[in-house]
C-alpha cells in the first residue's frame, strides 16, 4: 500500500495569523487595531510577508504555535508509527485501532521495504505474512478478541493517522526527519507533508527543511562520520569545522584585519552626502 499524505485543512490565513501574533508583541497598537488595518488594506499582504520573514530569522518561535495544519496519513507501517508518536508537543494524533478494526479473511495491509526486495527476500517475507494472516483469522474465528489476535501482527502492518500539528512542531519534525539519517519511511512522510504545505503557503513550506538547511541551523550537528557519509553533506559545513574556526579565533590564529580593511570600515562610517530624490 502506497504512503498517502493529504492536507485536510489549515489555519485560514497563516501569514495573517503570524503577523497578528508578532505585531501583538512588537506594536503599541491593540490586536483589534492591527486587524482593522489589515482589513482596510492599510497593512498590505507584502508588508505582512516581509515582516513575518524578518521575525522568523530572530528565533522568536512562540507565534508559530498559533498556525496549525491538519493531515490525513495512510499506508504507513507500525514501525513508522512507533517513531511518529514520539513527537508529543504541539501535535495530536488519532490512529487506526487494531482493537476495534478486525482484518477480514486474515488479510492485513503491510509494507515490504525496498532493501528486502533488493535482497531477493520479499517473497519469503510475504509468505510469512500470509501464514500470520491465516493464523490471525483462525484466532478470531476461535473467539480470540482482535485486541489479542493483533499480538501476531508484524511491525510491517499498515496503519492510518489523522493529525493536527502546529507550525513550530512541524518545523521540529522536519528538522529531524528530513535528515538523510532518518528512517526512509519517515523521510517520505515528512517530505509529503512539506509538499502539501508548499501548495497552500510556499513561504512557510520553504521553512520546512532538515536542520542543516539555510533556514534552520545551517550546519550539520550529527556525528562527523555521518556528515561524511551524507549524500548532501558537502553542501553544509559540519559543526566541527565551525568549532575549529572559533578555536583559531580564540588562540589568535585568525588573519588580522589589514589597514585597507580599516579604511573600508572607516569610510563606511562616514556620513553619506544627501542624494537627490528619484
Amino acid at each position: 500500500m502506497a504512503i498517502g499524505v493529504t492536507l485536510l485543512s489549515h489555519s485560514p490565513d497563516p501569514i495573517r495569523s503570524l503577523y497578528m501574533a508578532y505585531r501583538t508583541c512588537y506594536s503599541s497598537l491593540t490586536p483589534q487595531q492591527v486587524a482593522a488595518r489589515i482589513a482596510d488594506e492599510r497593512i498590505s499582504r507584502e508588508t505582512m510577508l516581509a515582516f513575518v520573514e524578518e521575525r522568523l530569522k530572530t528565533g522568536h518561535t512562540s507565534p508559530l504555535e498559533q498556525v496549525w495544519f491538519e493531515f490525513a496519513i495512510s499506508g504507513v507501517s507500525r514501525a513508522f508509527s512507533h517513531q511518529f508518536v514520539r513527537h508529543r508537543v504541539g501535535i495530536s494524533f488519532e490512529q487506526q485501532s487494531q482493537r476495534y478494526v478486525t482484518y477480514k479473511g486474515g488479510r492485513f495491509p503491510y509494507t515490504v521495504p525496498e532493501t528486502v526486495e533488493k535482497a531477493g527476500l520479499a517473497g519469503e517475507m510475504e509468505r510469512l505474512f500470509e501464514e500470520a494472516g491465516a493464523l490471525y483469522e483462525r484466532m478470531v474465528a476461535a473467539g480470540v478478541p482482535a485486541e489479542d489476535a493483533r499480538f501476531l501482527l508484524p511491525n510491517a502492518t499498515n496503519t492510518n493517522f489523522k493529525v493536527t500539528v502546529n507550525l513550530q512542531s512541524l518545523l521540529h519534525i522536519c528538522d529531524l526527519r528530513l535528515c538523510t539519517r532518518a528512517q526512509w519511511e519517515f523521510r517520505k512522510v515528512a517530505a509529503l507533508m512539506r509538499a502539501e504545505v508548499m501548495k497552500v503557503e510556499p513561504v512557510l513550506g520553504r521553512m520546512l527543511q532538515p536542520k542543516c538547511g539555510e533556514r534552520r541551523l545551517g550546519y550539520c550537528d550529527e556525528e562527523y562520520e555521518a556528515w561524511e557519509a551524507c549524500p548532501i553533506g558537502r553542501v553544509r559545513p559540519h559543526k566541527e569545522v565551525l568549532f575549529k574556526v572559533y578555536e583559531s579565533y580564540r588562540r589568535g590564529e585568525l588573519q588580522p584585519l589589514r589597514d585597507e580593511d580599516f579604511r573600508t570600515i572607516e569610510s563606511a562610517a562616514e556620513p553619506q552626502p544627501d542624494r537627490p530624490p528619484g
